[in-house]
């Protein structure tokens, strides 16, 4: 993760300011706010504005004034409540605002929660970075046979050898055209094109930014499906990052979201009938379950796994 002379100016610029508020504040929050965190090998999120914390999620479950004379334990077993019985209104009380470089085939996944508020740095305006994301041997795998959308196993030492060149050759390749077509002929050897287009032929490994603003629920939607193990591993470490900061920002809510999102898993009616039977001590096979071989085979991981 690299950054200007001027980008760490403003980050410690940022970090030394302060202002008077009435507002509600977050301590843990305020102690890490503009601090950049490091993800991948040059993509970093920082948390720059936020509203909100777990009382603002209380304050608006029972519509009240302020804190009150009410218990800690009151508080967290209200959250507690609300996540265990999917009520949404009130994490949608709380806001958070972040600034995240990331590459930009990640991005392109990434945006695809539509919930969210994004501002993207802009190649027709601005000259992209010339920084790629190049990946560790251990996460180069081949395609995965059961899952269309995942990896399975890992490659090689040769071969990932060979990709890992082809990635660097192409990303750094295709870089110098770029340059070479935004280059103006009377500055240079180039084509002076507009920036609008010369951004055409960059690789998706390059890297972009953007300010992503999202509230609270939808910042746990994006959790839950970017945590899980099926997810790309690249959005996962950003998430992973972003979970972090949710401990931070409202503690109460991520450990309700830990125990009934992230370790929790929903039976459909048939897996619970096949659940109660194996309880009564029947012993089921998946010809006679009523379940597809994908339902059984789920079921079954998940009984494993626990």
């Amino acid at each position: 993760m690299r950054f200007t002379s001027e980008q760490q100016e403003e980050i410690q610029q940022q970090g030394q300011a302060t202002a008077q508020t009435r507002r509600s504040t977050v301590p843990a929050l305020e102690e890490i706010l503009y601090h950049p965190y490091p993800v991948l090998d040059h993509g970093f999120i920082r948390v720059v504005d936020y509203m909100g914390g777990d009382d603002a999620v209380v304050q608006a479950a029972r519509v009240s004034y302020g804190k009150g004379t009410r218990k800690i334990s009151e508080d967290t077993g209200l959250i507690r409540y609300l996540m265990r019985h999917w009520h949404t209104t009130p994490f949608e009380m709380c806001e958070i605002k972040m600034h995240i470089k990331l590459p930009i085939f990640i991005a392109r996944q990434w945006i695809r929660h539509r919930t969210a508020n994004v501002n993207e740095y802009s190649g027709r305006y601005s000259i992209m970075d010339k920084e790629f994301y190049i990946p560790q041997p251990e996460h180069l795998a081949a395609q995965s046979h059961q899952n269309r959308q995942g990896r399975g196993a890992v490659l090689d030492e040769s071969a990932a050898a060979e990709v890992l060149a082809l990635l660097k050759d192409d990303a750094a390749r295709c870089h110098h055209h770029y340059e070479l077509m935004l280059q103006d002929e009377e500055n240079g050897h180039g084509y002076g094109l507009a920036r609008e287009l010369a951004r055409m032929n960059l690789t998706l490994n390059t890297y972009t930014q953007w300010y992503w603003k999202t509230d609270l629920h939808n910042f746990l939607h994006f959790l839950h499906l970017r945590m899980d193990s099926h997810a790309q591993f690249e959005i996962q470490a950003y998430a992973q990052v972003m979970f972090d900061i949710l401990e931070k920002w409202v503690p109460v809510t991520a450990m309700a979201f830990k125990d009934y999102r992230l370790g929790a898993y929903t039976f459909s009616a048939g897996m619970l009938k096949v659940l109660k039977a194996m309880l009564a001590g029947q012993k089921i096979e998946q010809e006679s379950s009523n379940l597809s071989k994908r339902e059984w085979r789920e079921l079954m991981d998940v009984l494993e796994a626990n």
